[in-house]
């Protein structure tokens, strides 16, 4: 005989105890009752268990936006939002170079900016890549070598000298002074 759903021959109703005798609970009507309150729960929790891992899903695959290549040299630039942010710290590993764009306010805060204009330079002083950044965040897979490195934000440059080897080698902070009125 099947276990009823129900595992104690007691109902209650109306605050009290009243015994059932077991007859009533296998009853054909009970059973179909407890196979649809069974497959209610089933699906209850099917349900929310897909949520769960749609919402799961959408936090641990925020993508890099598309490789591109310029100058023969691939890169990807970008990360505006936390979701974006987020997959360009974790990809920084795979990429020889590594940069991030902020400026650097009075109070001490330092919010990413956007729309640098970037010069990368080999040894010689040739051009390697040559782009703006569309983003805070720019990585590039450059051959090792020694790097002389422009950023230009608002009409200001800064140069940075870097040594770049294999994947994950390099990883460099460029901040303006921001002034003290006025937006970025």
């Amino acid at each position: 005989m099947k276990k009823p759903f129900i595992q104690s021959p007691m109902l209650f109703d109306r605050a009290r105890a009243v015994p059932v005798p077991s007859r009533h609970l296998s009853s054909p009507a009970s059973s179909r009752a407890e196979s649809r309150m069974r497959l209610a729960w089933a699906a209850t929790l099917l349900a929310a268990a897909g949520l769960l891992c749609a919402g799961l899903a959408g936090t641990a695959h925020a993508q890099l936006p598309p490789v591109e290549t310029a100058q023969g040299i691939e890169y990807v630039s970008g990360g505006i939002g936390s979701d974006d942010s987020a997959a360009f710290k974790a990809a920084k590993s795979s990429y020889p170079l590594a940069l991030t764009f902020a400026a650097v306010g009075e109070d001490g805060s330092t919010p990413y900016v956007a729309d640098v204009r970037l010069e990368i330079a080999n040894e010689q002083g040739e051009s390697v890549l040559s782009l703006p950044s569309v983003g805070p965040y720019l990585l590039a897979k450059l051959q090792p070598g020694t790097y002389t490195v422009r950023a230009t934000y608002k009409g200001i440059t800064q140069t940075e000298q870097v040594k770049v080897g294999g994947p994950g080698s390099v990883d460099v902070r460029i901040a303006w002074k921001r002034p003290a009125v006025g937006p970025d």
